[in-house]
């Protein structure tokens, strides 16, 4: 008999056919309630990134009921935010492994909505910064969660696509908060000290509403099989079939590969480390290499991108966020229109082409600026033609970090990429990119666009030799699970823990 607590010892010995009766059901109901209840969040994440950007000018004038300057919002508060993203990431991401993709999807959240809502009725700059922690702790939380259980739940066959819509949906938010920051700004609606957090209220309501649809999202079989609990995935799965075979009126094809595993507890930080560096050398230093390029890409444009705006162009400031959601937009239509062919063409030259494309063009648009030879609308217009490949990639990134390594490493796998990113998108980027977009200099402006394009570029060449051949392959056989066996009766199988492609 399994032992029931994923915490403590488990030492049976199982064989399932789950993995392969996951990814050969169609697509389902089921699948969409999985999309909207966990993969909707990221929508709120965009909504926070970019209406306190957006908003910093109103909290700093006179009257808004908090005595922070703009320096403090964009500056401390963002850094705050970032820290608190980084924290929860790794914090989270060790947890969801340990006690389950649900628990954790349910916590996270729950911090984001009582950290947002208690930034709504700051009264104190010190009570802003905290809860600016405390929203990104949760945020940061919810990408180690939801990455792991989403790709853990979806079909192989449709799981590129699927991954990159809901990470591309990070730009929905954005537009949503550009356009809100512009009618909560507006006084004659909504007085200096309301607006902006009516904004942070905003994001506590759209946040319940993902709670009451998360609570019916099930746990992952596949951490489920693994940690004691083998019987209760079996009614899962085997209740999602019934409701499959219902909906569509067919009977279910046979399930393929069976895998036998020996139940375990969760695992410590050093066999992570010693699993992701030593085992999976090359899929490391691809995941390090697709976000530190995207991260740097990214806040060469949108870093300083209202002021370049203002400085160069003489766009109002009142203006720029319409300017921004055009970009944002752009930003959503790449994964969109893009995604599929992460599972048809292939992961490899997606996410390399993806990259290289972008970059090149981020060159050519640093070139044309520094020539003079752009207006504020076709400025705009290629930052839209950039970001529409880069968004692509950049949610490329957090598919291929959470489908290369192995199931019990895969939320922290996840937070350890995701916070290296964050933290050179929030703190080195701002380092590297300060002066450069802000001194009214052409070439410094023109340096910080071929900075990020040029990490981007690097990044899109290692993608060429050390990216997976994931695409339409069960997770199980891109990295076989630590607690997989050799099954002594003959009827399981081991998927092959060479990583393909990888030597050691």
């Amino acid at each position: 008999m399994a032992n029931s607590n994923p915490t403590g010892p488990a030492t049976a010995t199982v064989t399932t056919r789950i993995p392969a009766r996951l990814d050969r059901l169609p697509w389902s109901r089921w699948h969409w309630m999985i999309v909207i209840g966990l993969g909707t969040v990221w929508i709120l994440d965009g909504l926070e990134v970019t209406v306190v950007g957006n908003i910093a000018s109103r909290l700093s004038e006179d009257g808004s009921g908090l005595p922070i300057s703009a320096g403090q919002v964009t500056g401390i508060a963002a850094a705050m935010y970032v820290a608190g993203a980084c924290s929860g990431a790794l914090v989270f991401g060790w947890l969801t492994d340990r006690y389950g993709r649900k628990k954790l999807f349910l916590i996270t959240l729950a911090v984001y909505l009582l950290a947002t809502a208690l930034t709504a009725v700051s009264f104190s700059v010190w009570w802003f910064f905290l809860f600016r922690f405390f929203t990104g702790f949760g945020i940061g939380g919810e990408y180690a969660a939801i990455n792991s259980a989403i790709d853990e739940l979806i079909p192989s066959k449709y799981r590129g696509r699927v991954d990159l819509i809901i990470n591309g949906s990070f730009w929905l938010g954005a537009v949503a908060g550009s356009l809100l920051s512009v009618l909560a700004l507006n006084t004659s609606v909504f007085p200096k000290d309301v607006g902006w957090r009516l904004t942070f209220a905003l994001g506590v309501v759209l946040g319940l509403v993902i709670l009451l649809v998360r609570r019916h999202v099930p746990e992952s079989p596949r951490w489920m099989f693994i940690h004691g609990r083998d019987e209760d995935a079996e009614t899962l799965v085997a209740e999602v079939e019934r409701e499959v075979e219902s909906q569509t009126g067919r009977k279910l094809p046979e399930a393929g590969t069976s895998i036998t595993v020996e139940q375990r507890g969760g695992i410590g930080f050093g066999l992570i480390a010693r699993t992701v560096f030593r085992s999976y050398p090359k899929r490391a230093v691809l995941g390090f290499s697709l976000f530190i390029g995207q991260a740097f890409l990214y806040n060469a444009v949108t870093f300083g991108f209202g002021s370049i705006l203002v400085t160069f162009f003489d766009v109002s400031s009142g203006a720029t966020g319409y300017y921004f959601a055009v970009i944002a937009a752009c930003n959503f239509l790449g994964p969109l229109l893009l995604s599929r062919f992460f599972d048809t063409a292939g992961r490899k030259p997606m996410i390399a082409g993806t990259y290289l494309l972008s970059g090149v063009l981020l060159l050519v648009t640093a070139w044309f600026f520094n020539s003079g030879w752009l207006s504020a609308v076709t400025m705009t217009a290629c930052w839209c033609v950039v970001l529409f490949f880069a968004s692509a990639g950049a949610s490329s990134a957090y598919l291929t970090v959470s489908e290369i390594f192995p199931m019990e490493t895969r939320a922290m796998a996840i937070a350890f990429f995701y916070a290296i990113g964050t933290a050179a998108g929030g703190i080195s980027g701002p380092l590297v990119f300060a002066e450069l977009t802000q001194s009214g200099v052409r070439a410094d402006t023109a340096l910080a666009f071929c900075i990020g394009a040029v990490l981007m570029i690097a990044a899109g060449l290692v993608a060429c030799f050390f990216a997976v051949a994931a695409e339409g392959r069960s997770l199980e056989d891109i990295a076989a699970p630590l607690s997989a066996r050799e099954d002594a009766g003959g009827s399981g199988t081991k998927p092959s823990t060479a990583p393909s492609g990888e030597a050691g």
